[in-house]
């Protein structure tokens, strides 16, 4: 954990990529693609927290059908900036048998998570799997999965704020940042 003025001093050297009313645009865009793929599907909603939380928050109100929401909890990252091994929070309920299931995610980097979210939902009996990422990490390597929905795509760096955090803060911030090239935590 950072203290305040550790979580200060990596802002202050951060690079600002994507604005706020980027974000929101990105958020805009998403929420209409989600109303015209799945209008009428009556979907169960998975936010994947912690990271999804942002995102969720401001994406569920702007879709325009009846939906079930939940969540799940998991997590290659903890608060290292490089995936590992794959921990269970809170996995998917039984509640996804027979469903539509719609999982909204912050970011899609390696694709390892969201591929076994996937594959847990589908053993649990989902009829049709659907993924919506806010951002898509161009990281140059093949992704076992690729998202349904994406609201932006980000360059390959270490990003952080709209739910993403960096050694657990500054997930609140409504713009992206990325660390400078040469900083490191």
């Amino acid at each position: 954990m950072l203290s305040d003025q550790q979580a200060r001093a990596l802002l202050e050297e951060a690079e600002l990529i994507r604005t706020a009313d980027e974000v929101q645009a990105a958020v805009r865009s998403v929420a209409r693609e989600i109303n015209a793929a799945l209008a009428g599907k009556h979907p169960l909603v998975l936010s994947v927290m912690g990271g999804a939380v942002v995102f969720s928050g401001q994406l569920l109100p702007m879709l325009e059908f009846p939906l079930d929401f939940d969540y799940l909890h998991v997590s290659r990252y903890g608060n290292a900036q490089q995936g590992g091994e794959l921990n269970w929070k809170v996995a998917p309920h039984e509640n996804v048998r027979g469903r539509v299931v719609l999982v909204l995610d912050d970011i899609l980097d390696e694709g390892e998570t969201l591929r076994a979210i996937k594959q847990r939902v589908l053993e649990l009996g989902a009829t049709t799997f659907y993924c919506a990422v806010f951002a898509d990490k161009e990281n140059g390597k093949t992704k076992p999965i690729r998202a349904d929905f994406t609201g932006m795509e980000l360059p390959n760096r270490f990003v952080f704020g709209y739910g993403m955090d960096i050694h657990g803060a500054w997930r609140n911030l409504p713009a992206i940042y990325a660390l400078k090239e040469e900083t490191s935590c």
